[in-house]
Order: structure tokens, then sequence, then C-alpha cells
């Protein structure tokens, strides 16, 4: 008699060691909601996650950096603005101009932007009210160290939960990410925060810093995902199209031989 297999079982971590090797740091302020979460997507996509304290100053040798979503330090000040401060993050300012990938997501985007990592700004939703809603984005750049998996164009389903979630900058700035091709995330079809030019994520010129205001590390596990995806029909809550963003940053970490 068959067995229905348990939803774990469809996203278990693929077994390969030169992945293992690879130390993702995940760092925690005051305030994080989805540092758990980043983790978890880092063991899904194959690597090992590295738990860091925002109050501490040294990165423990890790390859690469997620500064994940919340509010930290409740927005008190301007979303991002006090963790720029952080003891950790000038170690990740400087680790990133030596060329380590980093990653924000959501309130980590806020946090590259006020750290000068990533140029603009974020506000509140045009609308100014809390959206949470699956986005289809489309990925406008896949040759950073974040987007290698995804096809050039290529669409993804992923959650979306903010308030300050609007990104803004001046007009030459914004033709500059066009012109460069660092405008790494496009919201389509539907804007949902006002953000300029319906962009959702952008890189720095390296490529190695990439920010985005989706959540991709809740897409990354079947049954517990978006009940959609843009690679075609899924079973409820068996959207996992965000797991490319994890094994992007192995893979090219692996390829690159860290």
């Amino acid at each position: 008699m068959l067995s229905t297999p348990l939803i774990g079982d469809y996203s278990a971590a693929p077994e390969n060691s030169a992945l293992r090797a690879v130390r993702v740091g995940v760092i925690t302020f005051p305030g994080t909601l989805d540092d758990r979460d980043a983790a978890r997507a880092v063991r899904l996509a194959g690597g090992t996650a590295v738990e860091l304290w925002h109050g501490d100053a040294d990165l423990q040798g890790v390859d690469a950096v997620i500064i994940p979503g919340g509010f930290s330090y409740g927005d008190y000040l301007r979303a991002g603005a006090i963790s720029r401060f952080a003891p950790l993050m000038e170690k990740v300012v400087d680790a990133s101009k030596g060329g380590m990938p980093v990653l924000g997501i959501c309130n980590g985007f806020q946090i590259l932007t006020e750290a000068h990592l990533l140029p603009g700004s974020m506000i509140k939703n045009d609308h100014l009210k809390f959206m949470c809603r699956d986005q289809l984005l489309r990925v406008e750049n896949n040759s950073t160290a974040w987007t290698s998996a995804y096809g050039q164009g290529s669409g993804m389903v992923i959650p979306l939960k903010n308030q300050d979630g609007q990104y803004v900058a001046d007009e030459k700035t914004l033709d500059e990410l066009e012109g460069e091709g660092r405008v790494v995330f496009r919201y389509d079809g539907f804007n949902p925060n006002g953000s300029r030019r319906d962009i959702a994520g952008i890189s720095n010129a390296a490529g190695n810093v990439v920010g985005l205001m989706p959540h991709p590390e809740h897409a990354i596990e079947a049954g517990f995902g978006p009940d959609s995806s843009a690679y075609g029909d899924v079973a409820l809550g068996g959207g996992t199209d965000g797991i490319g963003i994890f094994t992007s940053v192995l893979t090219s970490l692996v390829a690159g031989g860290k």
C-alpha cells in the first residue's frame, strides 16, 4: 500500500558537499521577523546557514550575507535607518566592497539603501497601507550573484508584505540603473506600492549586492508557498519560485571558488 508523502519530502535539500561547504550568514536585528525563514531557504538550497547577531563585529568567515525582512528597531526612526549603524553592518559594507555577495530582503533592502550600498530610498506605499499578496515579478537581470538560476526576462511569483515598500530615486539615478542593467526585478502586471518604474529590486554596479522588496524565502518549499507559480500550475501552496535566489548564490560561489 502506498503511503502519502509528507510535505517536507518534496523539499529535501540536495546532497552536495560543495554546496554544503558554502556558509551564508543571516543577520538578526531587534525586530527581525524572517531570519529563520531565510536560514531555512539556504539549507533547502543545499548550503549552510550561519546565525549572525547585529551587535557582533565578526562575520564568522561566511561566504555571503543575507539581511532578512522584518521591522528592525521597530522602524522607529525610519525603516532600516538605525540598523545601518549596527557594528556588524560595518563588516558587511567592507566585505561587499571586496566582492562578497549580499542580499537584502524587504527591511534588508531598506537597510542596504540606508547603508548606501544601494542607491535610492524606500518610502511608504503610495496607498499608505500595509500590503500582503503573492506578487508576480519579472527577472530583468540574471547575471547577478543572486539571479543566475533564472532565465533573462522570466517570471517568478513570491509573497510581498510591506508598508514602506515604495522605491524612489531621482531621475538621473533611475536612468543610470536602467542604462547599466541594475534593475534586477520589476513588478509585472501590477505595481503594488507605487515604486518608480515598477522597480522591485536592484543591484550595485558589481552585481554582488542585491536588494528586493518581495520575499523569495517564503516561496521555497512545496506546501508552504504561494498558490501560483510563473512556471505553470501548482498545487495549493506549491509555489517555489523563490528557491532560485538561494541556489544562485551557492552555485556562483562554488563556480568561483569562493
